[in-house]
């Protein structure tokens, strides 16, 4: 597969594998063995490039998802980047199925966090250590500060922040460089667009969580899709109900046509229009399916003209489309 830079130094294969699917959100969780061989299939592919968090598991492993990357890629740990998240819990009270996220980026929490990543990962370093989500009640130098110092410590090479937005970007990375953001970015959510020109400005990746808008954008649900109640996200996600998939048929009919002109498929289409939007930007799409890991990598190789990326922007400015899933709910809790 081809590769993308990710700040300085980064070295990331063009598509990365989101692993969250595998544990949490995205229905029950898969059996460790088929988890642990799909991450193995997808180094096979060309795959480097493996995004997971502290948070990603079940309520009786909680953590189960750095478990299953540590044991999958054990064989190859210096050939593949590993990027993980700190900052966040979940909400256990809520009975929601996405329960809302509580930050907490004190130091030491922090501190308790690598520690714990680094043991489930069988590793002694991470290569991209995110905050998961701003916390409001630890300024963004303090954070800067913590992850300056395991940076010289050797436990991390590289951090970032996951929906980070431009004052927060500047001002972490006076104290500690940014090596990349990690924010929700499709067709159908464009909003950290505005971020281009800091990230180019400050030498900034973008790692693009969600580039299928959860799924939605690779065509392959209808208004007949039924999901899970219990461990699905994409039960009370805005794009997958009745009313929301009727309006997305002018977007998903769109994409289909240019994904025939190109001989190629709705997902590839939707990751190779933003691929060709900015060379620092890496999509992380998540699948369980070797055959969809396969698919989503060929969308390195299907490089859309200037000309068309215009075409898409520019329909994608007028198509109507319902509204998307936009994140999970923060609940704050005053420390």
């Amino acid at each position: 597969m081809r590769k993308r830079v990710l700040g300085k130094d980064l070295e990331v294969s063009a598509v990365g594998l989101g692993c969250m699917g595998f544990s949490h959100a995205y229905g029950a969780p898969s059996e460790k063995k088929e988890a642990v061989y799909a991450i193995q299939k997808a180094v096979d592919l060309g795959y480097t490039f493996f995004d997971t968090a502290e948070v990603y598991g079940t309520a009786d492993n909680p953590h189960e998802n750095e478990e299953l990357v540590g044991a999958a890629l054990k064989s190859c740990r210096d050939k593949v980047v590993i990027a993980t998240k700190f900052g966040i819990h979940f909400d256990m009270e809520s009975s929601e199925v996405n329960k809302p996220l509580v930050p907490d980026s004190r130091p030491e929490v922090i501190r308790a966090s690598v520690e714990t990543s680094l043991k489930r990962l069988g590793t002694d370093y991470i290569d991209l250590y995110y905050q998961h989500r701003p916390d409001p009640n630890v300024s963004i130098e303090e954070v800067a500060g913590v992850m300056s110092e395991l940076i010289r410590e050797g436990k991390i090479t590289h951090w970032g922040m996951s929906e980070a937005n431009e004052d927060m970007i500047r001002r972490a990375h006076k104290v500690c460089p940014v090596t990349a953001i990690q924010n929700r970015y499709s067709m159908m959510a464009r909003w950290y667009e505005e971020l281009f020109p800091v990230l180019e400005e400050l030498g900034i990746g973008y790692v693009a969580f969600s580039p299928l808008a959860n799924g939605l954008l690779s065509g392959r649900y209808d208004n007949h899709s039924q999901f899970d109640r219990t461990y699905d996200y994409r039960s009370v996600m805005p794009q997958f109900q009745a009313e929301a998939m009727e309006k997305n048929q002018n977007l998903l009919t769109l994409i289909r046509k240019i994904a025939v002109e190109n001989h190629a498929t709705p997902a590839q289409i939707s990751m190779a229009w933003m691929l060709g939007k900015k060379p620092y930007i890496v999509p992380i799409p998540g699948t369980r399916k070797t055959d969809r890991m396969e698919e989503n990598a060929k969308a390195a190789d299907l490089l859309l003209t200037k000309e068309q990326v215009r075409e898409l922007d520019q329909a994608l400015d007028t198509v109507e489309m319902s509204d998307v899933f936009g994140g999970t709910k923060m609940k704050t809790e005053k420390k």
